[in-house]
């Protein structure tokens, strides 16, 4: 069978392995940014363990090819550390190796997935009896050096859900219980089994590049860097972050919603609506907060910035609500206007402007008008004009008095490059805006608050701006090296960290997303992606309660009914 796997022309014999041809083309050197992790055939992402055609049965057979190899032609594409793909399955790999570590150390144990802080991965590990960084190390170190090829085994449902009750391990035990596929697959390393909803690298040697630093009742686990993965990433710690992140796991704790299969439960019994109100009411507590800290202050400036689907737009409405409530008169004020004309901005190497880059913004004119506006003088203010790409001066003008408080909302606004350099501290506070949700699948797998995000985007850019899934995903990449490159350096140094996330939401969000998800088909480059999300969904019950969720609730920016928008 010819197989074209990165352009080349090679033949794959029946029963071998991906891994085992690629290995004859000498694709393998033993370097993370060189070597493959998984690869991808006709939309779909396969472990390198794949075998592309099986040995024929009789003298008379001849060799059977996969599906996935017949749709495809014989193409292959191999997915490296640098690709998104590629480094997923790395790291559900390391994850299923250091879980398997701590499952044989310290048995009576419990290990729980937190939250990604920069480059490091927080497991929270309980009930460890002289818990050692330096002992999981080597356990992990030692697994490395086995190579154990990791296989995966298929079994019924009902099979893994009294695997995970006898061992322990009620959370998946319950999780599964919402799975409406008769089988699961498993990957085993000894008495250990665990599944990360996705394929990894082909065998534990493949975990090249990593570390563990101790962290706050756990540690942190250090992966390697996005740009040269034959490095370790700088990890810095985030204590602001963490803290925030932490906050929301208590909440979560005490609402009695740590898992899906917690807020599955909410569903069916009818009190979705309670987490719904008390959810509502802790981000309004929070956005009170934050006012009363701006006037106790006596700021006049509030430069609030987010990632993409953070809910910025909402939350600068609803401080400045709260602001009101103070008395103060809030305006509000776009990043956006401050573009530079299109004409004026020189693109990249590859011919494109990169519209997420600091040096779109006039950020010497944004400075100046600050400074301008500080010092109590009248200041006429931009208008982008998006239709013709350009600035226009409209006749805004804007002077501040005792009551007003400008509230800045764009994707740079904790760049500090954008502040007077002599400014009063206390005249400008920063706030940064992010849904770090605190809600896991189970104890061994998180939804990462990217993945919220792009469920958001998905289902607000269909309903209000026409915009298909394909076109969403096809942009993903793009927006989250932006936010990489421009956002999330400065986060920790913001005065606010405000936790956007609802733990109801994904529910909410299933039932305005899954029908867009299921019209994909496989012939779409993002194909594996929705496959990916639809896994994800199929576990989460639907909630037909959009009634409950108030007008001016985060959750309207992006299902609909967000009154802020009627303005």
């Amino acid at each position: 069978m010819k197989l074209i796997i990165d352009g080349r022309e090679t033949v794959a014999h029946p029963n071998q392995t991906l891994l085992q041809i690629i290995t004859e083309m000498g694709l393998i050197n033993g370097k993370l940014s060189h070597d493959p992790i998984v690869a991808k055939i006709a939309g779909e992402v396969f472990t390198l363990n794949y075998v592309p055609t099986r040995k024929r049965r009789s003298k008379n057979d001849k060799p059977s090819l996969r599906k996935a190899i017949e749709a495809s032609n014989g193409k292959v594409t191999l997915l490296r550390y640098q690709d998104p793909l590629g480094m997923d399955a790395y790291k559900r790999t390391a994850q299923f190796i250091l879980f398997a570590a701590i499952k044989k150390l310290w048995p009576e144990s419990e290990a729980q997935m937190n939250c990604t802080v920069g480059s490091g991965l927080y497991i929270k590990v309980t009930n460890a009896k002289d818990f050692s960084v330096k002992k999981l190390k080597a356990q992990i170190a030692k697994t490395v050096r086995k190579n154990v090829i990791l296989k995966r085994k298929t079994v019924s449902t009902e099979e893994a859900i009294e695997f995970y009750r006898k061992q322990g391990q009620l959370d998946k035990a319950r999780l599964l219980e919402y799975r409406t596929n008769k089988t699961f697959s498993m990957y085993h390393y000894g008495d250990f089994a665990d599944y990360f909803y996705g394929e990894m690298a082909p065998s534990t040697g493949f975990l090249r590049v990593w570390d563990i630093t101790p962290a706050p009742s756990g540690f942190m686990f250090i992966f390697p860097d996005s740009l040269n993965p034959d490095k370790l990433s700088h990890y810095k710690e985030s204590p602001n972050f963490f803290n925030v992140y932490t906050e929301g796991k208590q909440w979560g704790e005490l609402m009695k919603c740590k898992t899906v299969a917690d807020l599955n439960e909410m569903v069916d019994n009818g009190h979705i609506r309670t987490l719904i109100q008390v959810n509502e009411a802790l981000h309004e507590k929070r956005f009170s907060q934050i006012a009363d800290a701006i006037c106790q202050r006596g700021a006049k400036i509030a430069m609030l910035a987010g990632p993409s689907s953070s809910g910025k737009t909402t939350s600068a409405n609803r401080l400045a609500t709260q602001l009101r409530v103070h008395g103060k008169n809030p305006i509000l004020m776009s990043l956006d206007d401050y573009y530079l004309d299109r004409d004026k901005i020189a693109p990249g190497p590859d011919g494109t402007i990169d519209l997420e880059h600091i040096n779109t913004i006039d950020t010497d004119l944004f400075a100046k008008h600050l400074a301008q506006l500080l010092a109590g003088e009248e200041v006429e203010l931009p208008t982008f004009n998006f239709k013709i790409e350009r600035r226009e001066w409209l006749g805004h003008k804007l002077k501040l008095d005792e009551s007003t408080v400008i509230i800045v909302e764009g994707l740079h606004a904790l760049n500090p490059v954008l502040l007077p350099k002599d400014a009063d501290a206390n005249s400008i506070v920063k706030i940064y805006v992010s849904p770090l949700l605190a809600l896991n699948l189970d104890n061994h797998n998180r939804i990462p608050s990217s993945y919220l995000r792009l469920l958001r985007r998905t289902v607000r850019d269909y309903e209000t701006r026409n915009s298909s899934v394909q076109k969403t995903l096809s942009m993903w990449d793009s927006v989250r090296r932006g936010e990489e490159r421009w956002i999330f350096p400065f986060q920790e140094q913001a005065d606010f960290i405000f936790n956007s996330s609802t733990l109801y939401e994904v529910c909410i969000l299933k039932r305005h997303i899954f029908p867009l998800l299921n019209k994909v088909e496989p012939c779409d480059d993002c194909y594996d992606e929705v496959r990916s999300m639809v896994k994800f969904l199929n576990f989460i019950h639907e909630a037909d309660v959009d009634d409950e969720i108030p007008p001016t609730s985060l959750v309207r920016e992006f299902i609909g009914g967000n009154t802020f928008y009627l303005k």
